[in-house]
């Protein structure tokens, strides 16, 4: 599978999974919604049966006092008396009862201040009816009772209280209505979820079997891939190993080779500053000799005028000659120091790192006193590793540590370690000159120097360090800003061994 192909396929899982994610958020909410306005529609239906029934309770309990003081008022029994009295009692609180269900209605409202009126009228005919009859006066209490026929107090509330089941059972019918389409659709809500649910569940096993073929797929070619990878490798190795020998061996060759004719060179200039020499000699008694005389040739002439300056101009002409041998003498020691190293097989050993660097301190303390500056070692860690290369890998850092101080000012510089994951990290900084940052990948490389160029110098040095730190399976970077110092980090394996690094690479 192409990587284009990967790509597209972690795009649509994951589109998908958020469509999923989606849809099952909006059906959860749907489904919460809907299933709380159902139980809210059902509890205003509840509410409707309870106000219907309560109407009819307060009903029933003046029906039972208007029987009960009729029953009285003929047979002047107490259990009448006590069942009408039980009556009246409930019918007060019934009443309060029924006028807290029906509050949230407007109509209800103005039917209930109707039937309170009436209940209070009809109350005090009873209150004057026992009255009557517990004065032995029953043919008052019979000319109430009819009084009471007479103005329909009764017809009054049993009309009022039919007008209140009809309200009730209007709300009755419209709240059941409302109930059932909410219930069927938090039902079609649920259901509709389930089969998104089970849709989605579908799509993400068919993409599960998929990526578990591709991954199948993979792991194939790859023990394919890694049962050659390792004569793959072995080939590579030795091709590199070749070739890097025959660049040693090229670097080598052409170095010894360019000393021959440098030698000629510097020998032919030392004849020929002899040479100069005397001819100019020969030139200055030439110019001497008197008019009637031999030349001058036992004694020192003085040159003047243009032979002077033809002199002068030869001497300094040898003396650039002389210089650019002596650099390019140099140049060609420190490329056959270079493939001589790269030559050299590290030999690891148990190495006290603070115990080595404080040896190449103590080595460079006269040049660290002449540039006035102070040399601070932190405890750093313990290495196994080749003693050779660290010891050149620190002396070129502390040793340019201190060639770059600021004139005239204090130098610092201080030598940090830390462990980290089977790695040593060692932090070499200073408050010298600094490095511009865009020169900062420049001072690794060969013969490359950064900065003013007033210390000498053939621009080896770090390109040498880097590589010592290269074979060490270590890395190496530098942070700095000009006139703020510069830091030097190298990592480095704690304990080396060839398969940290080829020795040969």
């Amino acid at each position: 599978m192409t990587t284009e192909a990967q790509r597209r396929r972690s795009m649509w899982q994951i589109l998908l999974v958020s469509a999923g994610l989606l849809v099952l958020t909006v059906i959860s909410a749907g489904s919460v919604y809907l299933v709380n306005k159902a139980r809210d529609d059902s509890k205003w239906v509840v509410h409707t049966i309870e106000a219907e029934n309560q109407i009819n309770a307060l009903l029933l309990q003046i029906r039972r006092a208007e029987s009960a003081a009729r029953g009285y008022l003929l047979t002047q029994e107490a259990d009448f008396k006590a069942a009408h009295e039980k009556a009246v009692a409930a019918i007060i609180p019934a009443l309060d009862k029924l006028t807290r269900l029906t509050g949230d209605n407007p109509e209800q409202r103005g039917n209930i201040e109707k039937l309170s009126t009436a209940i209070e009228i009809r109350l005090g005919q009873f209150k004057q009816e026992l009255d009557f009859i517990g004065q032995n006066r029953p043919d008052k209490a019979i000319a109430l009772v009819r009084e009471a026929a007479s103005t329909d107090t009764t017809a009054e509330i049993s009309k009022v209280a039919a007008s209140m089941i009809q309200e009730e059972e209007r709300l009755f019918r419209l709240r059941s209505v409302n109930s059932d389409r909410s219930q069927t659709l938090a039902a079609s809500m649920t259901g509709i979820g389930s089969g998104l649910v089970v849709l989605l569940a579908m799509i993400s096993i068919w993409l599960v079997r998929r990526s578990v073929r591709a991954r199948d797929e993979a792991e194939t070619r790859l023990r394919d891939a890694y049962a050659n990878l390792e004569t793959v490798v072995d080939e590579r190795t030795a091709d590199l190993r070749e070739a890097n020998n025959e660049i040693q061996r090229f670097a080598y060759i052409v170095s010894h080779d360019l000393r021959s004719p440098l030698v000629n060179i510097m020998g032919f200039t030392s004849e020929l500053e002899e040479l100069g020499g005397d001819i100019f000699r020969r030139i200055g008694g030439l110019t001497h000799v008197p008019a009637d005389g031999p030349p001058l040739a036992d004694r020192e002439v003085t040159l003047e005028g243009p032979d002077k300056q033809l002199s002068a101009d030869f001497s300094e002409a040898l003396g650039f000659i002389k210089s650019s041998i002596a650099k390019m003498d140099r140049l060609i020691s420190a490329i056959l120091n270079l493939t001589r190293e790269g030559r050299r097989e590290f030999v690891p050993e148990k190495i006290d790192t603070r115990e080595l660097i404080e040896a190449i301190v103590s080595t460079l303390a006269h040049q660290a006193a002449e540039a006035q500056a102070e040399i601070h070692v932190a405890p750093l860690p313990d290495l196994v590793s080749d003693r050779l290369a660290l010891e050149q890998i620190f002396s070129n850092l502390i040793d340019n540590a201190i060639k770059y101080l600021k004139a005239g000012a204090p130098g610092e510089i201080r030598i940090r370690g830390r462990t980290k994951l089977g790695y040593a990290i060692f932090e070499i900084s200073d408050n010298g000159r600094g490095i511009d940052p865009k020169d900062h990948q420049r001072i690794f490389d060969l013969f490359r120097r950064a900065g003013t160029q007033d210390k000498p110098g053939q621009g080896i040095g770090l390109a040498h360090v880097r590589a010592l730190v290269r074979r060490l399976g270590g890395t190496m970077s530098v942070s700095s800003e000009l006139n703020t110092g510069s830091t030097f980090t190298i990592t480095l394996p704690i304990t080396w061994n060839a398969s940290n690094r080829n020795a040969d690479q």
